[in-house]
């Protein structure tokens, strides 16, 4: 039996003269957490509905769950859940009615059904709310009963579209401890998102860019084979340096970070501090320090070199 839970081999999606996904291939493992991180249009949202069989690829071969996408989506759709940006909730229902609502489109019956709503209820914290109409809920709250929605049937693979993008970063941070409660016991995630903290927090990671795939693996080898290395600098006149940092071929980027400016140096440069005190007089006192790389330095350095 395979242990992947998707496997796609050189997808593509064409829309008229547009590509929104170009020639992409994606293995992702089950039982874990695999994120897509990319800007609003990258083509993060059109590759979940072509995983989930609502697109039909213009080219390659998908396959999930052991089923081929799009021919056996109605076999695919009992085992899946899907929760989107948008929080697919009936506004004029209360939460207990959302649950059984969308219990019934799964199939639960009777004991079945109303024994998964008390779990759902008693799991995702809605006993205060198993009257309220989804209309006077709050972002977080709809979240929660999105989520307990979309794992009423025990899917085996859960796909999230930018889920947490209404939510305070509180409610974020709790609803990724369910995330991790549902992976543990052997749920797949695929999650899109373009928070870097909630991208991190994933098993593994596809950063996307123009429908094109730049990266994929687990977040601390994306952040340790980025190719370059970061130096923060504490010195006056940041603008101007940066401007002037820019104009050499080795540096990569630059960013201003409050009164630092944090700059990605090619690893070709052996000694990244001493090449910048010889390069820059003016940096010959200033604070100068190796810095730990982030999923933002990994996303600067494989994006926006190709478009």
């Amino acid at each position: 039996m395979s242990e992947l839970a998707i496997k796609a081999r050189n997808i593509s999606k064409t829309f008229a003269d547009f590509t929104a996904i170009d020639n992409i291939s994606l293995s992702v493992p089950k039982g874990k957490i695999y994120g897509f991180l990319g800007p609003n249009g990258c083509g993060k949202s059109t590759t979940i509905r072509v995983l989930t069989g609502l697109l039909t690829p213009s080219g390659g071969e998908v396959e999930v769950l052991g089923y081929s996408m799009p021919k056996q989506a109605d076999q695919l759709r009992r085992h899946i859940g899907y929760m989107t940006q948008k929080f697919s909730l009936y506004q004029d229902l209360n939460a207990e009615e959302n649950l059984r609502f969308i219990g019934t489109i799964f199939g639960l019956r009777g004991r079945e059904l109303k024994q998964r709503c008390e779990q759902q209820i008693a799991t995702y914290g809605l006993s205060e709310l198993r009257r309220q109409l989804v209309s006077g809920m709050s972002g977080g709250q709809k979240q929660r009963l999105s989520l307990a929605a979309a794992t009423i049937h025990r899917p085996k693979l859960l796909f999230l579209d930018e889920p947490t993008s209404a939510v305070d970063p509180e409610n974020r941070r709790d609803f990724w401890e369910k995330l991790f409660d549902l992976s543990e016991a052997g749920t797949t995630i695929l999650v899109t998102t373009h928070y870097m903290d909630e991208a991190e927090r994933c098993h593994r990671l596809a950063i996307m860019e123009a429908g094109q795939l730049r990266a994929d693996d687990e977040p601390e080898r994306l952040m340790a084979n980025m190719g370059v290395n970061i130096v923060e600098v504490k010195a006056p006149n940041l603008r101007q340096l940066k401007a002037e940092l820019l104009t050499r071929p080795q540096v990569r980027s630059a960013a201003q970070l409050g009164v630092r400016l944090r700059v990605l140096i090619y690893q070709q440069v052996l000694d990244p501090i001493a090449w910048l005190r010889g390069e820059f007089p003016t940096l010959s006192q200033a604070e100068l320090s190796i810095a730990r790389p982030t999923l933002e330095d990994v996303f600067v350095s494989v994006t926006g070199e190709h478009s």
